[in-house]
């Protein structure tokens, strides 16, 4: 597919920029047979969204299965391995930053592409991201960005195309212009293209046909669209 036109970005978060810490989520899973491999990890996350994006369950139990499935664990342990996960895996877990991550949103900022983080989180994601050096609004040690949309802030998650509203405004940039990266088509590419932007799903293992949208194996690819 031919890269788009753009004039700025968005990213989600969990997913794009950061990703469950396998540091926690390793030796939590390794004695029932899980790898402590954080490349392991890092795929199994992956796999894990895919799952869920075709599922219809909340408490993301297709994610949680797939995962443990993903690093290894055996089937004969699913029935204690996935609670484990399940009481474990909250919103703090997202704080392992994501492979290219700080080094592209560098890029980008040395470009001056107007740049903002629209995320479904739980009040926490701005800190998170701006602790660990990826980005922040204003001076910091990470990339300086426009807005940091967290759905528990503004009352509004996605799919939802109205959760990008704020960023659309604080961007001033046209809608059709801005480009979506996340990590799910249920609630990335989907509420991207409701609201109008264009969506680019950030898939590293390949594991999704394109459908339509953008799709990336790797976040430095975004540097040659700028």
């Amino acid at each position: 597919m031919t890269p788009p036109v753009l004039d700025a970005i968005l990213f989600d978060a969990g997913g794009v920029l950061v990703v469950p810490d396998p540091t926690v989520l390793g030796p939590l899973l390794a004695p029932y047979g899980g790898s402590l491999d954080r490349a392991v990890h890092h795929r199994a996350h992956y796999l894990a969204m895919r799952a869920h994006d075709v599922g219809d369950d909340p408490r993301w139990h297709q994610y949680h299965c797939a995962y443990v499935a993903a690093v290894g664990v055996a089937s004969d342990e699913f029935d204690v391995a996935v609670p484990v996960l399940r009481d474990t895996f909250n919103s703090w877990l997202w704080r392992y930053p994501n492979d290219g991550a700080i080094d592209v949103l560098r890029g980008l900022a040395a470009r001056e592409v107007p740049m903002g983080v629209v995320s479904n989180a739980s009040g926490q994601i701005e800190a998170v991201l701006r602790r660990l050096g990826l980005c922040q609004v204003g001076d910091g040690d990470g990339a300086c960005v426009v807005c940091v949309i967290d759905s528990h802030v503004v009352g509004v998650s996605k799919p939802d195309p109205g959760i990008f509203a704020s960023a659309l405004e604080q961007l001033g940039v046209p809608r059709e212009r801005v480009a979506y990266v996340g990590d799910s088509i249920r609630y990335d590419v989907g509420g991207a293209r409701s609201a109008g932007l264009v969506p680019v799903l950030l898939d590293p293992y390949t594991e999704t046909n394109g459908d339509g949208h953008h799709r990336i194996t790797s976040l430095s690819e975004l540097l040659v669209w700028f």
